[in-house]
């Protein structure tokens, strides 16, 4: 792969194959109900490739595919209604020639519901030792090879058109939680360069594959409330289609990051759906939905998951304990995937301890299956009425060590 040149937006990325359709509504978003005495919405998203109820989580798929779990098992099993793929490590493999030739990402992993991709920005700046920001972009090195490369606002809209997502995400930057004021500040009017220029590209350049495709802007700031507050206005007034709050769960106090979600909320319009990046825990989620979020990921289900940690809505398992050795019950009585009542606790610290590949699976599984029931219920109880007390009494049993 070769470096990108700065002006990369104008002809790169095989823009010739671009079809031309109306995009003057890229996706509809419908409010069904809202909570009396919380800010938790119910809601409807619809895409060319289906209706996404909300609040709702998003399992990730990095380079395509959920880590250990089949497409199939995803649509009929776990229930998934949208998935994620990364910018960042889909551009470097397969590459974008292999994308646009295969059709999109649709066609190339086989997922017929909606997709999100995130600009790879969060990837990009974790490699701190390897990349360099400017005005222009970023410039960095390949995890895979070391070659380099430049992401600029523009072509991470046209590489995103080639992967064909429902949804596309615009580059920011990701400061750490941790972040002098100087430093977030700095960040934030970089992001807010990048997004300026990007939404334009966005609304300059057509889809390649016949499908509409959105565009949400991130809200960055830190932890610093005028800096959120000034990020969330600026994105407010583009006017996009859903809106996102990034660079948060990235090492402030969780306290903290449930006030900027309020502080952003109170600003974002109520009409389009909001995507907290990056979230989280059973209990983030909950209270992150309390607070007027939509739409959520995080890779916890998958990854604790493949370390045998089990949530439930009972609370936590670590399937590794001795304690479930001769436990011949199902992973849960009353389970909210397949998976829970055909295997015992007993024979999943079985697997895990023998290093059986297939506990994977059946953790994966069970994790994404549960994160999704959890967003059907809260859903159910957004539109009886009673969320409230529903989410007080649940965010306190799944954080049980069990």
């Amino acid at each position: 792969m070769t470096l990108l040149p700065a002006d990369s937006h104008k002809s790169d990325f095989c823009s010739n194959f671009a079809l031309i359709i109306d995009t003057t509504t890229t996706m509809d978003f419908e409010l069904k109900a809202t909570a009396t005495d919380t800010q938790a919405r119910a809601g409807l998203i619809t895409t060319d490739h289906g209706t996404i109820e909300t609040p709702i989580f998003m399992p990730v798929g990095t380079l395509g595919a959920v880590k250990a779990v089949h497409m199939t098992e995803l649509r009929d099993d776990i229930k998934a209604q949208i998935i994620l793929g990364n910018t960042y490590h889909l551009y470097l493999r397969p590459g974008m020639d292999i994308m646009a030739r295969a059709g999109g990402l649709h066609k190339f992993n086989g997922w017929d519901r909606p997709i999100l991709t995130d600009s790879g920005g969060f990837q990009v700046f974790s490699l701190s030792e390897n990349r360099k920001l400017k005005p222009e972009g970023v410039t960095f090195r390949s995890h895979i090879d070391g070659s380099k490369h430049l992401f600029t606002p523009e072509n991470v809209v046209d590489i995103q058109r080639i992967i064909g997502s429902d949804i596309m995400m615009a580059l920011d930057e990701c400061p750490p939680g941790t972040s002098e004021r100087d430093y977030a500040e700095k960040s934030l009017r970089l992001t807010q360069g990048w997004l300026d220029r990007g939404w334009k590209h966005f609304n300059e350049t057509q889809p390649h594959y016949g499908h509409r495709q959105a565009f949400f802007p991130i809200v960055q700031g830190c932890v610093y409330k005028d800096l959120r507050q000034d990020a969330a206005k600026h994105v407010a007034d583009l006017g996009a289609d859903g809106n996102a709050i990034g660079g948060l769960a990235v090492g402030e106090p969780t306290e903290v990051m449930y006030d900027m979600i309020e502080v952003v909320n109170e600003i974002l319009p109520t009409d389009r759906p909001r995507y907290l990046m990056g979230v989280g825990t059973p209990a983030n989620m909950l209270e992150a939905i309390d607070r007027g979020v939509d739409m959520m990921d995080c890779v916890m289900p998958t990854r604790n998951g493949r370390n045998g940690m089990l949530f439930t809505q009972h609370g936590i398992m670590n399937m590794r304990n001795r304690k479930w050795a001769d436990d011949f019950s199902p992973l849960q009585e009353d389970g909210a995937s397949i998976v829970d009542h055909i295997y015992s606790r007993a024979y999943l610290r079985h697997l895990f301890i023998s290093q059986e590949l297939l506990a994977l699976q059946i953790a994966s599984i069970h994790n994404l299956a549960f994160y999704l029931w959890l967003m059907g219920e809260a859903r159910k109880h957004i539109i009886a009425g009673d969320f409230k007390a529903w989410k007080t009494d649940m965010v306190e049993r799944v954080q049980r060590r069990l």
